[in-house]
């Protein structure tokens, strides 16, 4: 086990890179001169052109890419054009915000999505299954800033029951977390359910019902352990979606957290904040990637034999 841990961790590496090459490039090739936004409209092309010499814009992409490695690897990743703070420090100081987010709404999406999935698979092709279906495929669909935007408008400018912004307290956080939440409870339901109607067929499931057992038993001791691996593989997947989906959601609701920061650093071009910000995601969608491929380990005992054969 530890050696496939160490083997996936190593295996980050040119993961990392290429998610910096990508987005250093795609930085690189966006409109806009970084100088200029700095020094104003009213900056003199002779001082513009200094500025990009000091801060390097002048070199060819391929020295400055390598300029930026070198530094990373030291554990410097830049400094904000804008504020001339380290981006490492800026950003750690923004994501737990972003983690709160994050882990507030995938609590909610499991919590109630794994259930309402397994509830449609028991009752199969009922009221309470359409009704549930219905509603994921609506989640699924519906854009996350057009939900913030109506539950801003319906329970903050109609009802008055929650602020519109903010995000120190427990009532900031429920409209956000509901509104990043909406789509991957949706996901979450239909995976579980699609995984139960799977499991629900086999036929040790008609054997543990035709020994008598408890339906409830039957669910929980034989059928959902069965099923848990697609739901582990989603909710890992949808866990490091939402730290990329927050972006747009704190724009919304104004949370303080890596998607203001990133929104902020596009609209002034301030390049190392942005890459920072999204080498910082990058990280941590791995590393969730890899605690959900350890903990099918301890899910199911076929795949924990498989990591511990030769």
């Amino acid at each position: 086990m530890w050696r496939y841990i160490l083997r996936r961790i190593v295996y980050l590496a040119p993961v990392f890179i290429g998610i910096s090459f990508f987005v250093f490039f795609m930085l690189h090739m966006t409109p806009g001169d970084p100088a200029k936004m700095i020094l104003g409209d009213t900056a003199t092309e002779e001082n513009v052109q200094l500025l990009r010499a000091e801060m390097g814009l002048n070199d060819p992409f391929l020295v400055q890419y390598w300029r930026y490695i070198k530094n990373a690897v030291r554990g410097d990743i830049g400094k904000s054009y804008i504020t001339k703070s380290s981006v490492a420090r800026e950003v750690s100081q923004a994501f737990p915000a972003t983690v709160k987010l994050a882990l507030f709404s995938i609590t909610i999406a499991i919590f109630v999505g794994v259930p309402l999935g397994i509830i449609s698979a028991i009752r199969q092709y009922s009221l309470l299954d359409n009704i549930a279906m219905g509603f994921a495929l609506i989640g699924i669909s519906m854009p996350v800033f057009w939900l913030g935007l109506l539950l801003i408008l319906f329970f903050c400018v109609k009802l008055g029951w929650f602020p519109a912004s903010g995000f120190d307290t427990l009532k900031q956080m429920i409209l956000p977390a509901v509104t990043l939440s909406t789509p991957s409870l949706a996901i979450i339901s239909r995976i579980s359910r699609s995984s139960m109607l799977e499991v629900i067929r086999q036929d040790y499931i008609r054997t543990a019902r035709a020994k008598g057992q408890a339906e409830l038993r039957v669910i929980w001791d034989h059928a959902l352990g069965n099923a848990l691996i697609p739901i582990v593989t989603i909710v890992g997947l949808q866990f490091g979606g939402l730290l990329e989906g927050a972006v747009v959601t704190e724009a919304v609701f104004a949370v303080p957290g890596i998607g203001s920061l990133l929104v902020e650093a596009i609209k002034t071009r301030d390049y190392p904040m942005v890459l920072g910000g999204v080498l910082f995601i990058g990280i941590v969608f791995s590393l969730v990637n890899l605690a959900v491929d350890v903990l099918y380990a301890y899910i199911d005992p076929r795949i924990k034999a498989q990591y511990q054969s030769p």
